[in-house]
C-alpha cells in the first residue's frame, strides 16, 4: 500500500510475533493463535517464486506469506531496503477498482477525504469508517477521473470491508456504481533509494517513459516490457518507491526480472514491519481498530477541510464524534515513544513519570535497526501526548524510562 504522509496505514493486517520449528506462527488479534501452514491458506500470484527463492513461508492475514528469504536476516535485509532497495510481495492485499459516474460520490459516503479535490492520478491515504466512526480499514484510494478510481485495502480485513462495501452499495440511492475486485493480480513493492533507477534501468531504457514524472503520490499506467501495470510511487517504508500492480499472467516473469537487478534483494514480513514503525505508520490489528477514531489516531489530515462542516454533503459514517473530537480533542491520542532499556512490545502499559497511573498501552514496539534506539508507538490519554513528555511504560514487571517523540523515527525521502 502507499503511504501518503508520514504517519500511517495503513498496511496492514497482523505482524507474525513467533515462528516455531514447526513452522506455527503465532497470531494476534481476531486470527487463530496457531495457524499451520496448509493448503487452506491464500497463495499469491508469487508462491512459488518465494518456495524457490528459500523463503521461510508462514501464515499472515490467511495467506501463505514470505517471514525471510535464506540466511538472510531480519536486520540485513531491513539495512538493504534503507540503502538500497528490496522487492515486497503484497499481493494479498484486495485491489478493488469503482468505476462508473456515481464512484466519487458512493466513495466520499464511506470515508472522510476530500477525494472530489484529487487531481487525475493522485492518491491519498483514507479509513474507511463504520457508524461510531472507528476505522474499519485505512486504505489508499487512488483517483483516475471523477468515474474511476483504483483502492487497495488490507488482507487482514478483506471480509470486513467487502461486506461493509456490499452493504452500502446495497443502500446506494445515487449514480451506477460498478465495483470489482481484481482477483489473482500481482501487487509488488519496490523501496529504496536505488528503487527509481532499478525501474529505469529494467524496463525504461531509452526514455520510453519518464518515471521522475510521477511524484510521491502519484501514479500512472506504464508499459514495462509490453505488460500495462499501474505503477504508483510511494509505499510503506519512509523511502522511496513504488507499488506495481501487475496483470495475473505477467506477475512471475515481471517481478523475477525486477530482482535479477544487482541491487535488490526479496525482502519479507519481519523487515517489512520494522520499516514500517521506523516511519511511523500503522498496522491494522495493532495501531488500528473499529474503536479507533481517525482524529485518535493522528489521522485527521485524511479528514477534508470542506467534509469538516456540520452540513456538508455528502456525510460520512461517524461524522458527529469525529467532529466532536475536532472540536474538543479526544480521551486518547496516538504518538511515538523512545524506551530506555529493554525494548516494549504490544500490549505494555504506559504510566505517569511517577509510575504510579496508567495513561495508555503500547500498539507496536521495536529495537529501531537503523537508530540503535527502542522505539514504539502507542495510545496516551489527551493532555500527555506532547513531545518531551516522560513516561514510564511497563517491560516484563519492571518500569522504564520513556519519552513521547515526534514521528516518523526516521526521516522520510519521499521523492517530490
Amino acid at each position: 500500500m502507499i503511504a501518503l504522509q508520514p504517519i500511517f496505514r495503513c498496511s496492514r493486517a497482523v505482524r507474525p510475533t513467533n515462528v516455531s520449528r514447526q513452522g506455527v506462527l503465532t497470531l494476534t488479534r481476531g486470527f487463530a493463535s496457531s495457524l499451520r501452514l496448509s493448503e487452506e491458506l491464500h497463495k499469491t500470484p508469487l508462491y512459488d517464486f518465494h518456495v524457490e527463492n528459500k523463503a521461510k513461508m508462514v501464515p499472515f492475514a490467511g495467506w501463505s506469506m514470505p517471514l525471510s528469504y535464506g540466511e538472510i536476516g531480519q536486520i540485513t535485509a531491513h539495512k538493504h531496503v534503507r540503502s538500497s532497495a528490496g522487492l515486497f510481495d503484497v499481493s494479498h492485499m484486495l485491489q478493488h477498482t469503482f468505476t462508473g459516474p456515481g464512484s466519487q460520490e458512493f466513495l466520499l459516503s464511506l470515508c472522510p477525504s476530500s477525494l472530489d479535490k484529487l487531481k487525475p492520478y493522485s492518491s491519498t491515504l483514507s479509513v474507511l469508517l463504520n457508524d461510531e466512526g472507528g476505522i474499519i480499514d485505512d486504505t489508499i484510494i487512488t483517483k483516475h477521473s471523477d468515474e474511476s478510481f483504483y483502492v487497495v485495502t488490507n488482507a487482514g480485513r478483506s471480509k470486513e470491508d467487502k461486506e461493509w462495501i456490499s452493504k452500502k452499495l446495497s443502500e446506494w440511492k445515487g449514480k451506477e456504481v460498478k465495483w470489482d475486485t481484481l482477483e489473482g493480480w500481482g501487487l509488488v513493492a519496490l523501496q529504496g533509494p536505488k528503487a527509481s533507477d532499478v525501474i529505469k534501468q529494467i524496463f525504461l531504457k531509452g526514455g520510453k517513459f519518464d518515471l521522475d514524472s510521477i511524484k510521491f503520490g502519484q501514479s500512472a499506467f506504464v508499459e514495462l516490457d509490453g505488460v500495462k501495470c499501474h505503477v504508483a510511487r510511494g509505499g510503506y517504508t519512509g523511502e522511496d518507491g513504488f507499488e506495481i500492480s501487475i496483470p495475473p499472467a505477467n506477475a512471475v516473469e515481471l517481478t523475477s526480472k525486477i530482482t535479477k537487478h544487482p541491487d535488490v534483494q526479496l525482502i519479507g514480513l519481519g523487515a517489512r514491519d520494522s520499516l514500517r514503525l521506523e516511519a511511523g505508520m500503522c498496522l491494522y490489528g495493532h495501531d488500528l481498530d473499529e474503536s479507533v477514531s481517525p482524529v485518535e489516531a493522528a489521522l485527521s489530515w485524511v479528514i477534508g477541510k470542506d467534509r469538516r462542516a456540520q452540513d456538508s454533503q455528502p456525510s460520512f459514517p461517524g461524522k458527529s464524534r469525529i467532529l466532536s473530537e475536532l472540536s474538543s480533542g479526544p480521551s486518547r491520542r496516538r504518538v511515538g515513544f523512545e524506551i530506555t532499556g529493554s525494548p516494549a512490545r504490544e500490549g505494555c502499559k504506559v504510566f505517569d513519570s511517577t509510575g504510579t497511573t496508567q495513561l495508555g498501552i503500547i500498539t507496536s514496539g521495536i529495537p529501531s535497526p537503523t537508530l540503535g534506539k527502542n522505539i514504539a508507538m502507542g495510545y496516551i490519554a489527551n493532555g500527555s501526548h506532547k513531545k518531551g513528555t516522560s513516561v514510564m511504560v511497563e517491560v516484563r514487571k519492571k518500569l522504564r524510562e520513556a519519552v513521547v517523540t515526534p514521528m516518523p523515527f526516521v526521516p522520510t525521502k519521499y521523492f517530490k
